[in-house]
């Protein structure tokens, strides 16, 4: 185990800006999701004329496949993870000014589609259901009734999700008449396979790579991860926020991805701008030292699920924070690890 570390995440540094900088600034509600701009250009640059290239008939032979592999390369080896908690980041907190608020759309309606992502339903789902209802029962896509360190389970979990979590959730808002959202969930479900259908006859082989494969991998991914994230709950108290979540500080993917790996603090306070996410564990180790919350260092959410399925707990304690000696020994951080990956 480790003691608290000095954290190195990424925070909000004031900087000078240019003129192409200022003119972003006046669009955006907060100056701090300025790399938002940044990285949604990029995307726009590069991801979406590849994915189009792959529709054009006079691209054929090694070179459309040498485009396909450069497509699939860039779509989740580059932008995958920034893009997804970019839109994660996006959804809790719009980020252009109320009379640019047609720009919010940006993101889920057409680069979203590129990812896998169908329209609006990620934000629907994650807000309008997941923290509202908190990994306990009626949150559709719960970890509570899986074993969560068995892959067995994770594929019945991400195998369910994959096949009636659209449905599901849009029971669930109908069953609370909350249609507006429920309408949201069919609507962006029903025009992305609409939009992989017709594509399909232009051509079948572009549109799986471009799209289907995107979509495929990226609700995989999403699995993984909120199966990471809640894995260890305890079972005597499921919705204490401290302990049915975990954070990884000190990683690469906290850089990368906005700070993702703060997902305790992010079930406290969702709306909590990315940047302040470090100085928010800072304050509140009290109530992560009271509540024995789990936190690893040097490790992120895809370690961690790596760890549960091998079920190497040591490797998971030696990553993980003795917050002002809240374990006494490795032992027993290994047994309450064992007791929050049960079936509740």
């Amino acid at each position: 185990m480790r003691e608290f570390p000095v954290i190195t995440d990424p925070t909000f540094k004031k900087t000078k800006y240019n003129t192409i900088d200022k003119f972003w600034l006046s669009l955006i509600r907060d100056e701090r999701d300025l790399p938002f701009v940044y990285l949604t250009l990029k995307i726009t640059l590069i991801m979406i004329p590849l994915g189009i290239l792959l529709y054009l008939p006079f691209i054929q032979g090694w070179l459309w496949w040498a485009i396909a592999l450069l497509y699939f390369y860039f779509n989740n080896f580059v932008f995958k993870g920034p893009f997804g908690l970019m839109l994660h980041c996006t959804s809790h907190r719009p980020w252009f000014n109320k009379e640019y608020n047609w720009a919010n759309y940006y993101l889920p309606w057409i680069v979203g589609p590129f990812f896998g992502q169908t329209p609006e339903t990620y934000a629907t789902h994650h807000l309008g259901m997941h923290h509202r209802e908190n990994n306990l029962e009626e949150d559709k896509s719960s970890t509570m009734n899986y074993q969560r360190d068995d892959m067995k389970d994770f594929l019945k979990y991400f195998l369910d999700f994959f096949f009636f979590g659209a449905f599901r959730t849009s029971r669930y808002f109908h069953q609370k008449k909350r249609f507006k959202l429920r309408n949201r969930i069919i609507r962006g479900e029903l025009t992305f396979i609409a939009l992989c259908v017709g594509l399909f006859f232009v051509n079948w082989l572009a549109t799986l790579w471009v799209f289907v494969i995107p979509f495929i991998l990226s609700r995989l991914v999403m699995m993984m991860g909120n199966w990471a994230q809640h894995s260890f709950l305890d079972k005597n108290d499921p919705g204490n926020l401290y302990s049915n979540s975990i954070t990884c500080v000190n990683t690469k993917y906290n850089h990368k991805c906005w700070n993702d790996g703060y997902h305790i603090s992010h079930h406290i306070r969702p709306s909590l701008h990315w940047t302040m996410h470090p100085d928010h564990l800072h304050n509140n180790l009290p109530e992560y030292e009271k509540n024995q919350a789990l936190v690893f260092e040097g490790i992120d959410f895809l370690g961690v699920w790596i760890n549960l399925m091998k079920k190497n707990y040591k490797k998971l304690a030696d990553h993980l924070v003795n917050i002002n000696g809240m374990f006494t020994s490795e032992k027993e951080a290994i047994l309450i690890m064992k007791s929050r990956t049960e079936k509740v």
